[in-house]
């Protein structure tokens, strides 16, 4: 809410997406950036273990679709970013009526096992092509330190 405050382009929202409407409890990762719904794996914590979870937070849990109509406008250019941890493929779950609406998505694709229960880099974008996206770009993301490969990448996906 801070970084936000000076851009009024930017509206913030204090909550987690997911399929359905709901509180879970968040696991708060060390360097918060890996904080998810999602038990870390031991591959991730070996990679970065910084990252291993501090504590437990409840937060309300919304679907993209229970909120997407107030924020869209018609004839708006959507551009998702997702940064979920591995809980990528449940905000789309809850995100089935506004994927017409919504033109390029990008989010975190995981090359190997880091979250219990994630959708990796193949079934993603197997996933994702179902669903009229095809995968455009690639960045690269997240990788071992002490063998440098590649963990987990973003992908972007156009419809």
């Amino acid at each position: 809410q801070a970084n936000a405050k000076g851009d009024g382009a930017l509206e913030v929202f204090h909550l987690g997406l997911g399929d359905v409407e709901t509180t879970m409890e968040i696991n708060v990762a060390g360097n918060s950036y890996s904080s998810s719904f999602l038990e870390m794996l031991p591959a991730h914590l070996a990679s970065a273990p910084e990252s291993r979870y501090v504590g437990r937070e409840t937060i309300q849990v919304r679907t993209l679709d229970a909120l997407f109509s107030s924020l869209y406008r018609p004839g708006d250019r959507v551009y998702l970013k997702m940064d979920t941890q591995g809980f990528e493929s449940r905000v789309l779950r809850g995100a089935e009526g506004s994927l017409d609406r919504i033109a390029v998505i990008q989010m975190e694709l995981s090359l190997v096992p880091l979250y219990e229960g994630e959708m990796l880099f193949h079934q993603m974008c197997a996933h994702m092509k179902s669903k009229g996206f095809h995968l455009v770009a690639i960045e690269p993301g997240f990788c071992d330190p002490a063998s440098g490969e590649l963990l987990q990448v973003d992908g972007i996906f156009r419809r």
